[in-house]
């Protein structure tokens, strides 16, 4: 709890079972979650039976690998149900740290975002902490173009340690995202379209060998997603199109 806000954390988790244990363990030292959510998505190890055997956790495993953004969409809709007033998505791999929890959940309980990313390039210690240099690469050239064709000034579009307010939750059309890893950043797209502020904080990040990573086809493709779905937010700026459903033509205003 925060300041009367009830904070939730949703964990979308696949073959989590190395990390689990320690990503829940500093999760909880943080003394502000009322609920954890795992979302199981058809995990090969010993996920669920650990997640099964912690407190304060809600575990729900998926009938079917539905994929990282399936993943996500039923983290949120579960979240809702819990009641939460703020949601903060936390990868059960270990990659970004839980110790954000609290800065996160403040800058939402207190009004003065509804969005916050917990970013690997603020700071300037995503290659101290492992991060591959093509990824960074790929990271920064990626960020700009998004920026050019979205007009915002973020740092990084790709962090996994995000956190919101139900009200974004409940605003988003996030059935019409993808259930592939692009659905992050079609996301973030949404939450821009719909005119809600998005807060950053630096993030420090651990990259090894039990953390969990798209490989290099599958990064081309999401990066190609990514570029893709920002001219799709341009087009529907300009007026052509909703991209599906993603960008509603009638574009809400919501406080900055």
């Amino acid at each position: 709890m925060f300041a009367g806000s009830r904070v939730v954390v949703v964990m979308p988790a696949y073959n989590a079972a190395k990390t689990l244990r320690r990503t829940y363990d500093e999760v909880m030292e943080q003394g502000v979650v009322d609920r954890i959510i795992i979302v199981d998505d058809r995990s090969r190890d010993e996920t669920v039976e650990l997640a099964r055997g912690l407190e304060h956790v809600r575990v729900h495993v998926h009938p079917r690998n539905r994929g990282y953004g399936g993943n996500q969409k039923t983290c949120y809709q579960l979240a809702l149900e819990e009641a939460a007033d703020i949601v903060i998505m936390v990868h059960p791999d270990y990659q970004y740290t839980p110790q954000l929890i609290p800065a996160m959940a403040s800058m939402i309980g207190n009004g003065l975002y509804p969005c916050v990313l917990g970013s690997r390039i603020l700071g300037g210690h995503a290659l101290l902490g492992g991060m591959p240099i093509w990824r960074y690469v790929a990271n920064r050239l990626l960020t700009l173009a998004e920026n050019l064709l979205t007009g915002a000034k973020l740092s990084e579009y790709h962090t996994g340690l995000r956190g919101f307010s139900a009200e974004i939750l409940r605003t988003l059309p996030l059935e019409a995202n993808s259930d592939d890893f692009v659905f992050d950043n079609q996301m973030l797209l949404q939450i821009l379209w719909f005119g809600f502020a998005v807060g950053e904080v630096t993030c420090p990040t651990k990259y090894f060998s039990e953390g969990s990573s798209i490989n290099w086809r599958r990064s081309i493709v999401y990066g190609l997603g990514c570029l893709w779905n920002g001219l799709l937010f341009r087009f529907a700026r300009m007026g052509f199109g909703t991209a599906g459903g993603r960008f509603p033509v009638r574009q809400q205003e919501k406080p900055s």
